[in-house]
């Protein structure tokens, strides 16, 4: 256990997807490794390496020196390129020599993890190329949410759900709710208007986004009434759609919308948050 209670939910998420993770792909035979998640460009094989190379990254690994192909087209600026190297490097890894890695990492940063002395406000370097320092706290925030959407991306391609309400679910459900006035923003969502998100199924909530006189976007849990437009949507859904998973136009029918019809499309088509 961490020093500090606050971390400790945290890790605690993280670990339990991790791990999913690992029991996951552990029985896979050679050709599953390659077939296709939703995040663009990657195989399971893909998503797993990228796991090991962040987290080797924040146990103090040295990065390596790696020239990518020309031809990936889902690289196309400098996070998606720095992420990629980690990725590439591990394409012509065999599954034993996949598991074997993702099971070292996974014991070695727990061991990390267990063994934390710093402060949960001490800035610590970001995982993202050209981002500013965060705090330790937010960083192992961003780890079990990260780690849970690529095990839900393994999950999908595998056929095998589950693990939609963990804990890691729950945290992750609270970093895309924080980005909700960006998106709200970036649909130039109207001064005095309020969005409604309503999430039902595994991790159910609801969520209002309130843009003020000035077009300063706040999101909060109180109910609007007569908002301008609800959007309402299961959790697997919103998730896929907010870490740019899909395209709004294939899961239609999955999005009820009430109020202002084309506000709710602008909100959709720019509903992504992650990188």
């Amino acid at each position: 256990m961490t020093d500090h209670p606050s971390l400790q939910p945290y890790v605690d998420a993280w670990t339990q997807s991790i791990e999913a993770i690992s029991e996951l792909v552990q029985p896979l035979a050679e050709g599953e490794w390659n077939r296709r998640t939703d995040c663009p460009g990657w195989s399971v094989r893909d998503v797993v390496s990228h796991i090991i190379g962040i987290e080797c990254e924040l146990l103090g690994d040295p990065r390596p020196i790696h020239s990518l192909p020309r031809d990936l087209y889902h690289v196309r600026d400098e996070t998606s390129r720095h992420m990629e190297v980690q990725v590439d490097i591990r394409r012509h890894h065999t599954a034993p020599e996949m598991t074997s890695e993702l099971e070292y990492t996974v014991i070695r940063r727990s061991r990390q993890l267990r063994n934390e002395k710093r402060q949960p406000d001490e800035e610590v370097r970001h995982v993202l190329p050209g981002e500013a320092p965060i705090t330790l706290e937010r960083l192992l925030q961003i780890r079990a949410f990260d780690v849970w959407v690529h095990e839900q991306d393994i999950r999908r391609a595998l056929r095998t759900p589950g693990d939609l309400d963990s804990a890691a679910a729950h945290v992750s459900r609270d970093v895309l709710v924080a980005g909700l006035p960006g998106v709200a923003r970036a649909a130039d969502a109207p001064a005095g208007s309020a969005v409604v998100f309503d999430v039902s199924g595994p991790v159910e909530f609801m969520r209002t986004v309130r843009v003020d006189d000035q077009g300063r976007a706040t999101v909060d849990g109180s109910v609007s009434l007569g908002p301008t437009v609800t959007l309402s949507l299961g959790w697997e859904t919103y998730v896929r759609l907010a870490c740019g998973r899909t395209r709004p136009e294939k899961v239609a029918e999955d999005v009820k919308i009430e109020g202002d019809a084309e506000l709710a499309q602008r909100i959709l088509r720019r509903f992504a948050v992650t990188p």
